[in-house]
């Protein structure tokens, strides 16, 4: 039996994983969820899995579960605040810790698991983009076990050699693909105008508003892109992102003999989230077997043509930011939170969060962050910055 923390359990991500868990109760067992403030979602969930312990950010939240955990019977503890996200991942009974808080709020649990040597399954990319080599030397000092759960990554590690050291002499280039979202086929104007319920509504993904805004301006990928750097110990350059409309082939691997290995499969993040519970092994995901017969096309389309360009100028910010000066990637994200934020508020336009991201590039001056203290605070610094730029373009 295998225990698992599950931080972020009422998210997307969340919810996909308690989905794969309860396939298979004779192999997993729930020590840990965590919330921020869902507390109707995180009551239902502790009903099902019982686990020993149930958090929440908000101490207001979390004396509403407590209250109603007792009534319902329950012996789940509700423990409070931050530091019990990284009290929970790190536990001693713990194997295995599912990282699925959105944005930069997950750095420091992962940090805790990958100390504790814990399996840590990462649905986080921002602990990477913002941790770095930072979040990569706790993995090596703690000897965690470091596995993407992100579709586009797990698609590369299912496609690379089992030897790990073996790679940087046979990886050509690694080639994430791109649905191009919701705005793909559209103009400058009409991108201008889009609104948050446009944004949102992604064609081949179920997921949350942060990531499906992400989505469509292609941050998400340049995120990816940050990612992938750190995960695969590549150069910037042997990145390369194509649109896939299709979402079928996840990722590829080009090889130094110029073969290409891709993984392929539906669109359903409980494939991946499967992959990463019981690698080496595979368990039964729930998600749909692909269907060749139905499928008229797989289609590809070049993310450097002029078009494409003019629609997401956010993704050239991967590589920009990860070539630049150490600490970049953060705040980059930090702005990109705000900015998102802001056009979900509906307080600056869709075209306007790059603006914002690439400001707050532009006029923050910053040291180099060293350690988890130093990149808290260049994060708080960029949001500080970026939250002003809203405020000008607001006015």
């Amino acid at each position: 039996m295998k225990y698992i923390t599950v931080l972020g359990s009422t998210g997307s991500i969340g919810v996909n994983t308690l989905d794969v868990l309860r396939r298979h109760p004779e192999q997993f067992s729930v020590f840990a969820l965590t919330a921020s403030r869902n507390v109707d979602l995180l009551l239902a969930q502790c009903e099902e899995f019982k686990p020993r312990y149930a958090v929440l950010i908000s101490p207001e939240h979390a004396l509403s579960l407590q209250v109603r955990l007792q009534q319902a019977g329950l012996s789940t503890e509700v423990l409070v605040g931050a530091a019990a996200l990284d009290q929970v991942a790190a536990h001693s009974d713990v194997d295995m810790v599912m990282a699925a808080i959105v944005g930069a709020a997950g750095l420091s649990s992962c940090i805790a698991a990958a100390l504790a040597g814990k399996r840590l399954l990462l649905a986080n990319k921002e602990a990477l983009v913002v941790g770095g080599d930072v979040f990569m030397s706790a993995v090596k000092q703690g000897g965690a076990t470091l596995l993407p759960i992100d579709s586009e990554h797990s698609a590369i590690f299912q496609s690379l050699p089992d030897d790990r050291a073996h790679w940087s002499s046979v990886i050509d280039k690694l080639i994430l693909t791109a649905s191009g979202g919701p705005f793909r086929t559209w103009g400058s104007e009409q991108i201008r105008a889009a609104t948050p319920e446009q944004a949102c509504a992604h064609p081949n993904w179920v997921m949350g508003r942060k990531i499906s805004v992400d989505s469509a301006t292609m941050m998400n990928k340049a995120l990816e892109v940050i990612e992938a750097k750190f995960l695969f110990d590549v150069q910037p350059r042997q990145i390369d992102v194509v649109i896939h409309p299709q979402s079928v082939v996840h990722s590829m691997v080009q090889y130094v003999d110029n073969s290409v290995v891709a993984q392929l499969g539906t669109p359903d993040m409980r494939g991946p989230i499967a992959y990463g519970l019981a690698w080496p092994q595979r368990v039964v995901s729930g998600s749909a077997a692909l269907d060749f017969s139905s499928m008229a096309a797989l289609t590809f389309e070049s993310i450097h043509s002029e078009a494409h360009r003019a629609r997401f100028p956010g993704l050239a910010l991967a590589w920009e930011t990860l070539e630049g000066q150490a600490g970049s990637t953060v705040v980059l994200n930090a702005a990109n939170e705000i900015a998102v934020a802001a056009f979900l508020n509906r307080e600056i336009r869709f075209d306007q969060i790059h603006a914002v991201n690439t400001q707050t590039l532009q006029q923050l001056v910053f040291s180099s962050p060293m350690d988890l203290p130093s990149l808290v605070a260049l994060d708080a610094e960029a949001r500080s910055l970026a939250t002003r730029c809203c405020a000008v373009l607001r006015n």
